[in-house]
């Protein structure tokens, strides 16, 4: 297995042809073609190459596959008996990136495989079989009542007459101001 472990953001990660790696957030755009230099060790099979401190004319190329974020820390600071709560949170930028190839000066390409095409399924001939067990289905199921035919005394929702609470005290022994009445309607 060919792998190398690089460095970017002054974090190392490992670089294996056709995985992904997520480094920090690089100023480059979507589907782009990223060279890292930095190799700090490469391995082809047995061979292993340990650079001092850096592997020279091996780069790794990578493609950004996108940019995105990582999932929010909450940092939060606190000192007892002086009343600092501070509670922020954080989302880290972060690319993911795409390993082409390990070594080499420019990045060969390779030619995309082509993936065989989905057959079109024909639709499936309705039979009279089966137009007749979705009809026993149907007359099965219970059906729903409905509004037209419930009785008129369901259908009027019921008056409630409203309830008028009591006058209370204020909690300095004042009595609170009477709640007024409706007037009578004539």
């Amino acid at each position: 297995m060919k792998y190398a472990i690089v460095e970017s953001g002054g974090k190392q990660y490992k670089a294996v042809e056709g995985a992904t790696i997520e480094v920090d957030r690089l100023p480059v755009e979507t589907g782009a073609n990223v060279k890292l230099e930095q190799v700090l060790l490469l391995a082809d099979g047995d061979a292993i190459t340990v650079g001092k401190p850096l592997v020279k004319d091996t780069p790794v190329w990578a493609t950004v596959l996108e940019h995105f974020r990582g999932e929010k820390v909450t940092i939060f600071n606190y000192r007892p008996k002086k009343r600092i709560r501070v509670k922020i949170g954080h989302r880290q930028n972060y690319t993911r990136l795409l390993v082409e190839q390990i070594g080499g000066a420019t990045l060969v390409k390779k030619a995309p495989v082509k993936k065989a095409e989905p057959v079109e399924e024909k639709a499936d001939v309705v039979t009279e079989a089966a137009v007749e067990a979705e009809a026993e289905v149907k007359e099965t199921r219970k059906p729903a009542r409905k509004a037209a035919e419930k009785p008129a005394s369901e259908k009027a929702p019921k008056a409630t007459p409203k309830k008028t609470a009591p006058a209370t005290s204020s909690p300095k022994g004042k009595k609170a101001p009477a709640a007024k009445k409706p007037a009578a309607k004539k």
